[in-house]
């Protein structure tokens, strides 16, 4: 069996992201790392969530370790950085900034764990983060040179098909209501938001976890509510959303007319 460690910037993301690969790795019997680049604290928070006190950080920390424990990952490591905020934000510029970290010193600090796990394979994201977040655009960037340290060559970078996304909301349109449209991204106006089907290798059929990764996603109460459109969209909603997830292989291309590849685990 195989060891994967996946790679994220911040708590909630291994759900959103990767949520359903890393159940289906479990289940098939690999053993899965979970790495984190910072501990999310620029995320935003609902007035009187928090305890009087308390840090964002060390709640995301153990929202983290609930969202590990439904998914089955065997370790969880954060790499202490600390997030970064929006791309432009005044944020992206303090102290041990992840986005102003050192790409080798932190893909060092990653290598370290790959070589502790002797690592099979390694999921990252794409070179735009997703949708342009910088901290997601440095795990991408951290993530291939750790790798290259530490001699893992099944490399991943998981993405947002953008094309599949633009037919699921014209699909949906004509029976969301105008606040549920109103959650969708205007892709119009993201030209950085995922990535075109030509450019992607892999689709995975998560749909038989997805209720794993919802209950993952759950475990993220201080970024996603129990009352957000995601967690509340009907089972077959959800599945056309998020019952396949996309990666593109590092460094590598389809061919025009080949069909996506169904795993990144042997």
């Amino acid at each position: 069996m195989a060891t994967l460690v996946s790679f994220h910037a911040h708590p909630d993301d291994e759900s959103i992201a990767t949520g359903g690969t890393i159940a289906k790795a479990v289940a098939d019997g690999h053993r899965v790392v979970l790495v984190m680049a910072t501990r999310g604290e620029m995320g935003e928070v609902a007035d009187g969530f928090l305890d009087p006190g308390e840090q964002l950080g060390i709640r995301r920390i153990g929202e983290t370790f609930e969202s590990a424990k439904v998914l089955g990952v065997h370790r969880v490591e954060f790499l202490g950085y600390v997030d970064s905020g929006m791309m432009g934000e005044s944020t992206n510029d303090r102290a041990y900034s992840f986005w102003r970290a050192d790409v080798d010193a932190a893909a060092a600090r990653l290598a370290q764990i790959l070589r502790e796990e002797s690592a099979d394979v390694l999921t990252i994201y794409d070179e735009i983060g997703g949708y342009g977040h910088p901290d997601h655009i440095q795990v991408h960037r951290v993530g291939a040179r750790a790798a290259e340290l530490a001699g893992v060559t099944e490399v991943f970078e998981a993405t947002i098909n953008r094309d599949a996304m633009i037919r699921s909301i014209a699909d949906a349109a004509e029976t969301m209501s105008e606040e549920e449209l109103a959650e969708m991204p205007d892709l119009e106006e993201r030209p950085d938001f995922g990535m075109p089907e030509s450019r992607i290798t892999h689709a995975v059929d998560v749909s038989a976890f997805h209720e794993a990764k919802r209950a993952s996603m759950r475990c993220h109460a201080s970024q996603i509510s129990p009352d957000d459109f995601f967690l509340k969209m009907p089972d077959d909603q959800f599945l056309a959303a998020f019952g396949t997830e996309w990666f593109i292989r590092h460094g590598a291309l389809r061919p025009e007319g080949a069909p996506f590849e169904d795993t990144i685990l042997a």
